[in-house]
């Protein structure tokens, strides 16, 4: 029988498929997703064995596990950094929010095309909203507007700051000579250059926009997202810059959220499907109904009545789990307890209702084999008092 969906199961669901896509599309382009796809696979294979009762084979795969993951900590801490500064949706409320200073994109990329036609190679970032203090290292520090003469004087032959990439943060030159770090990627082409592969390399660990002026073919390229795509003209530059540098109106926001919504598409489908089938594994237990005995206890009774006695003192429940991830509800230590603020003197029925029964999430009240529990109470007599003569 097909699980009970629950609205907080859907949620569940559309929760796991944007952290995973997030986590897919940040790690594509890296060694960290051919990693994480390795350890998935030695899970399934520890299930199995599991499952199979190879006992001997699922321990060892278990505990490599646990050396691989802190392996993983060590190696990748820069990604995984990286992925929780992305995943953070606060970090626009503690970061300073700088002046924003408006690029002259024009005059940008005319000098860019100027360059690439002299056969002089040029690297420009442009940092966006990820911070890239971590992947790019050295670079001469600098405050200086962006302007045509400044990027020639940088990338020109002999000068003391060509060798290396120039870093545009907030509208302003922030650095200049900075080491990028290089795609490890298999899929870049032979004939590309140190500057194309620093290019792909940072923009696969993060939002930037790269500039490339390649000095051997007199190309300018664009990298974003681990893509390089080639500049056929001034204009296609400026208007590539314009939309991904400069704030968008609200109409152009509203069409953007559209587009990234269907963008990608075949990916967020395979990974919501991938989710999907994890529930189904994960709820497979749903529906089996357990019988449980409880104790029954009390509380809130008036100091002036004492128990005297109650029946019954146990009541079987059935319970039912939604989720193997919730505790097997043989092993809860499960009460019954009822409030007696209201009880008189004498027989009492008490009523039990499924609101009483303090349950983890996951797990419901399905029947209870009583209704009513009896309880007498007496009032206390008081003790004698005594007079010494």
């Amino acid at each position: 029988m097909f699980p009970q969906i629950r609205p907080q199961d859907i949620a569940d669901i559309l929760i796991m498929t944007f952290l995973l896509y997030q986590l897919y599309s940040w790690f594509k382009n890296s060694k960290a997703l051919q990693v994480v796809l390795g350890l998935l696979f030695l899970g399934v294979i520890y299930f199995v064995t599991k499952s199979l009762g190879l006992f001997m084979t699922s321990w060892i795969l278990q505990e490599l596990g646990t050396v691989l993951l802190v392996l993983l900590i060590v190696v990748f801490q820069s990604e995984i950094r990286q992925a929780l500064y992305r995943l953070s949706l606060l970090r626009n409320l503690f970061e300073h929010q700088e002046s924003v200073v408006r690029l002259d994109l024009l005059e940008f990329s005319s000098t860019v095309f100027s360059l690439a036609s002299q056969r002089i190679g040029a690297l420009v970032v442009f940092q966006r909203e990820e911070l890239l203090d971590d992947l790019i290292l050295h670079g001469v520090p600098m405050d200086s507007l962006v302007s045509g003469s400044l990027v020639t004087s940088i990338f020109i032959p002999g000068s003391p700051l060509h060798d290396g990439a120039v870093l545009v943060k907030d509208g302003r030159v922030a650095l200049a000579s900075c080491h990028l770090p290089l795609s490890v990627s298999a899929d870049v082409p032979q004939h590309l250059g140190t500057r194309h592969r620093a290019a792909l390399g940072l923009s696969e660990r993060s939002d930037a926009v790269i500039v490339v002026v390649s000095e051997e073919r007199g190309e300018v390229s664009l990298s974003l997202q681990g893509e390089l795509e080639v500049m056929a003209s001034q204009a296609q530059l400026h208007e590539r810059l314009t939309s991904l540098l400069q704030p968008l109106s609200r109409e152009e926001q509203r069409v953007g959220i559209f587009k990234r919504l269907f963008s990608n598409f075949w990916p967020k489908v395979a990974i919501f499907c991938v989710v999907v089938v994890s529930w189904l594994l994960i709820t497979y237990r749903q529906g089996e109904i357990l019988t449980v005995t409880a104790p029954v206890t009390f509380h809130n009774l008036p100091d002036n009545l004492t128990l005297t006695r109650s029946f019954p003192d146990e009541v079987d429940l059935q319970l039912k789990s939604f989720s193997n991830l919730v505790a097997s509800p043989k092993n809860l230590d499960i009460v019954v307890d009822l409030d007696l603020s209201k009880a008189k003197e004498g027989n009492n029925n008490i009523q039990i209702s499924k609101d009483l029964i303090r349950l983890p999430p996951g797990v419901v009240v399905v029947n209870l084999d009583r209704s009513l529990v009896r309880v007498t109470v007496e009032k206390k007599q008081a003790k004698p008092s005594t007079h010494k003569r």
